[in-house]
């Protein structure tokens, strides 16, 4: 059984429980993936899938690309990733297709995308440097404040923290709650926010290890 999907991240929303509790969650629109390849032990040394976000129109891909989404006739993607395989599951075969289904109200999944970025970024917006005094002629504001010493070993240390480009990494936030799963229109709803900007490419795979003391998943709004 596929472990994962490929989606969009639509945007946030407000789910209320029948208790009248509002939780904040994410809407994404995971899937239709197409299989595209399949790696097996015999022939690659592991067991998963290769599979591409169906959208709006194929993507243009150079002939090498076009012919290997030909074996599995299938229309070519721009996007496509690896998901393993779970132990027991049946694996889906080239050209076959998968869906949000594969989620339920209730589970725990991961979810990766890039942060979004923020551009050039100081040492206190980047890493939370507490800085200088803001008054009385300290003239020490916004520095970092000594990154290293003149007489040894008269150089800066490798990975000190400083002003540099922030954000547009590959994030994951584990273990949040799938609150809706809509089949009809290929779309989860999971509780809190996932990495990227509205409309960002995100990977969501079934939780790798459970959370400890987590709260449980509020229920599913009633149509």
């Amino acid at each position: 059984m596929v472990t994962g999907i490929l989606g969009r991240k639509i945007g946030m929303t407000q789910v209320f429980g029948d208790d009248g509790v509002v939780t904040p969650a994410t809407v994404i629109k995971a899937g239709p993936c197409v299989v595209v390849q399949r790696k097996t032990v015999e022939r690659d040394g592991y067991e998963a899938v290769q599979l591409g976000l169906v959208e709006s129109g194929p993507a243009k891909v150079n002939k090498p690309t076009a012919g290997h989404y030909k074996k599995a006739k299938v229309p070519p993607t721009r996007l496509r990733r690896e998901f393993p395989i779970s132990e027991g599951g049946e694996t889906p075969a080239e050209g076959e297709q998968v869906a949000a289904t594969l989620f339920a109200d209730g589970d725990r999944v991961d979810v990766t995308g890039v942060s979004r970025g923020k551009g050039f970024q100081g040492v206190m917006k980047r890493h939370g440097f507490s800085g200088g005094g803001a008054s009385h002629g300290s003239m020490f504001h916004r520095a970092p404040g000594s990154i290293g010493a003149s007489s040894y070993p008269s150089r800066v240390i490798k990975g000190m923290r400083g002003p540099g480009r922030m954000g547009g990494d590959r994030v994951t936030v584990r273990n949040l709650h799938v609150v809706q799963v809509d089949a009809a229109e290929h779309v989860l709803v999971v509780k809190g926010a996932v990495p990227g900007a509205p409309g960002g490419y995100v990977m969501v795979r079934k939780a790798i290890a459970g959370g400890r003391g987590s709260a449980p998943a509020p229920a599913a709004p009633k149509q």
